[in-house]
């Protein structure tokens, strides 16, 4: 049991750390955007990041279905881990 512990911990470590980065790019640009927008500043380029457009890299066919399966194996796994066996 202590074995697939280890091995569940790994996973939800890995999975995590993949999904961190893009997570906080569309957190932090969906946020500034709606803060600027307000104010008269134009800052379209943030809607860009926030949608998987990087420029040189346009990752939109994908990121919105990465984000979201990221995220929910990374939930589950994190549920996983604090289900104790009886």
């Amino acid at each position: 049991m202590q074995k697939t512990k280890i091995n569940k911990r790994k996973i939800h470590r890995k999975v995590a750390a993949l999904s961190a980065i893009p997570l906080l790019i569309t957190l932090i640009s969906g946020t500034a955007y709606s803060i600027l927008q307000p104010l008269g500043v134009d800052a379209f380029w943030l809607i860009k990041w926030h949608t998987g457009n990087f420029g040189f890299f346009n990752l939109q066919p994908f990121y919105s279905i990465f984000l979201g399966i990221s995220s929910i194996i990374s939930v589950i796994s994190g549920i996983k881990l604090l289900q104790k066996k009886t």
